[in-house]
């Protein structure tokens, strides 16, 4: 759970778990995961999801308007899988395109391997070269962070270009901090105090990633 932002691209829905960078938009995978930006509203909703329950937001602090306040529509949202969006026929809006805004950051949702079920979200800010991601509760504590953050790093590096990709966390998410340095971020300078949206302010700790650059298909 590290601060930053997010959504992302419309696309093809017949296609729902796009396995490869194409113009237009990205993908990735590790051992355990697969990332995609989202093509449907549906999966807009469940990578919002994932970091809206009371554990992310108190490292999170966000507004009403940037979450799934309600706790059994996000558990609904988390059980679901990309292709369900095709088959919700009381709610055929989720299987619409996902239109990002324009000054919106990049986004990346992220679904297991093993099971096809929405797991997480990765987040990127290519002004200010940081990512920022959630895992959803049902997928924390089996040491899917660090596969995550390695897959932010690889999408910051292999696919936009960035040579180096900070991260920022509180000092008290022990969880989060250890997911980032078994990904090979190391400590970085930066502030030492962050105000969450809510007005929160938190100790902070920083981290970056150096990888080789290069592009995908995307560019």
């Amino acid at each position: 759970m590290v601060w930053s932002l997010i959504r992302r691209r419309r696309a093809d829905a017949r296609r729902p778990v796009p396995d490869a960078c194409t113009p237009g938009r990205h993908a990735l995978s590790t051992p355990r995961l697969l990332f995609y930006a989202p093509v449907t509203q549906l999966d807009a909703l469940a990578a919002i999801a994932t970091g809206a329950d009371p554990e992310a937001q108190r490292w999170q602090g966000n507004q009403a308007d940037q979450v799934v306040p309600d706790a059994d529509i996000r558990r609904s949202l988390l059980r679901m899988r990309p292709a369900d969006a095709t088959r919700l026929l009381t709610n055929p809006e989720l299987a619409e395109p996902f239109e990002p805004g324009p000054e919106m950051p990049e986004l990346l949702v992220c679904v297991r391997r093993d099971t096809g079920r929405y797991a997480g979200c990765l987040e990127l800010d290519h002004d200010r070269g940081e990512i920022g991601g959630n895992l959803a509760p049902d997928h924390r504590g089996q040491g899917l962070g660090a596969e995550l953050f390695l897959a932010g790093a690889l999408w910051a590096h292999g696919h936009v270009g960035l040579p180096t990709v900070r991260a920022g966390t509180a000092t008290a998410n022990v969880a989060c901090r250890r997911a980032l340095e078994r990904a090979g971020f190391v400590p970085a300078p930066g502030p030492p105090r962050h105000t969450l949206p809510d007005g929160r302010e938190l100790d902070s700790v920083w981290f970056q990633h150096e990888g080789a650059v290069s592009t995908c298909a995307r560019a």
